[in-house]
């Protein structure tokens, strides 16, 4: 017999990463403008000339300085290669062959990815008009197969964001067999007071875990670590599943000096949400359907336009991420003028 592979992953779809074009502004994979502080390029460095020896396997400073950061249990912690790595480790956690994994559509693209690694079966709710998670029809949607629910908040990549009293009544009615992973990677940009804190919501709830990253506001997203916060019974079973050494020694020392860094760091997520609104004014001022944001992001809902916009920018020396027949997402840095160059390719789009 023929060596063969799943027959299923021919029809996996393909992650997609942000364009990188030299010489271009690059606004497609929501990363932060900056470089990293002086302290954690330092740490980073550090760690980098032991390079030859392996990393702590269960990830343990960064474990123990991310429990004390945020003022949780060292058993409620998980740390991942990103936040997205421990999604799946919760999928893998709690899904076998078949079993139903429901989110949003349009959310993060990894999700249907992750769900079909696992062997797991996608269950799309479609958003509401107004691009937001429509938590009543996923609600609905829950059935007795049904064992991971993942909720992007704020969503990518339209931004939109949901508020504290539909999010608990959503909480509310999901059943208690279905883990609900609450994916907050763009907390750190949030204005709107009535977004809650996931970590305050998930409080005194035996099925709900948060996920977060150190790759958007903490600056970090070429060394790719994040982490959960669960209940142990969760994080016992999330770590079991994790690749050993999965976090590597430079990343480890980066997310511990960000973390030193903090305040630094999230002062730098302030300009990024005044450019935000900046942004959006002047987008609906040309004309263009864009909904509110609480992300580092903006969306341009574009449909049939969105390949000629894609081109467009790209002549422009602008790099957006585009999603084929739908829209386009595009970063809003913090340094105004690399948002002027994006606006000024938008307008003359527009005109």
């Amino acid at each position: 017999m023929p060596l063969s592979v799943r027959a299923d992953l021919a029809d996996l779809p393909a992650y997609i990463p942000g364009r990188k074009i030299p010489g271009a502004i690059v606004l497609s994979s929501n990363e932060v403008s900056t470089r990293a502080p002086e302290s954690v390029l330092a740490a980073i460095a550090a760690a980098a000339a032991d390079m030859n020896r392996y990393p702590q396997m269960a990830n343990d400073d960064v474990l123990v300085r991310t429990a004390e950061y945020l003022g949780v249990a060292e058993d409620r912690v998980t740390i991942g290669a990103g936040s997205v790595a421990i999604a799946q480790q919760f999928l893998q956690a709690m899904c076998t062959e078949g079993q139903e994994v429901l989110y949003a559509w349009r959310s993060f693209e990894a999700y249907p990815i992750i769900t079909q690694i696992i062997g797991g079966r996608s269950i799309k709710v479609p958003l509401t008009a107004d691009y937001r998670h429509d938590l009543d029809a996923m609600a609905d949607a829950v059935t007795d197969d049904t064992r991971v629910v993942l909720v992007a908040n704020p969503n990518n990549p339209t931004g939109t964001a949901m508020r504290t009293a539909e999010l608990e009544r959503f909480l509310d009615r999901v059943p208690d067999h279905v883990l609900i992973v609450l994916d907050e990677a763009y907390r750190e940009f949030v204005t709107d007071p009535e977004v809650p804190d996931g970590l305050r919501l998930a409080e005194g709830r035996e099925n709900v875990a948060v996920v977060r990253t150190f790759s958007k506001a903490y600056g970090l997203a070429g060394a790719r670590v994040g982490y959960s916060v669960a209940p142990p019974v969760l994080t016992t079973a999330a770590r079991k599943v994790g690749i050993p050494f999965a976090v590597n020694r430079v990343a480890q020392a980066g997310a511990i000096a960000a973390m030193d860094a903090a305040e630094e760091l999230l002062a730098r997520c302030r300009p990024v949400t005044v450019e935000r609104e900046r942004v959006h004014s002047a987008l609906l001022e040309m004309g263009f359907e864009v909904p509110p944001s609480q992300a580092n992001f903006v969306w341009l809902l574009l449909g049939e336009r969105t390949a000629a916009f894609n081109e467009h920018c790209l002549d422009q020396k602008v790099v957006v991420r585009a999603f084929a027949g739908e829209g386009a997402r595009v970063t809003v840095s913090g340094l105004p003028e690399e948002n002027d160059a994006f606006l000024a390719a938008a307008r003359s789009f527009a005109g």
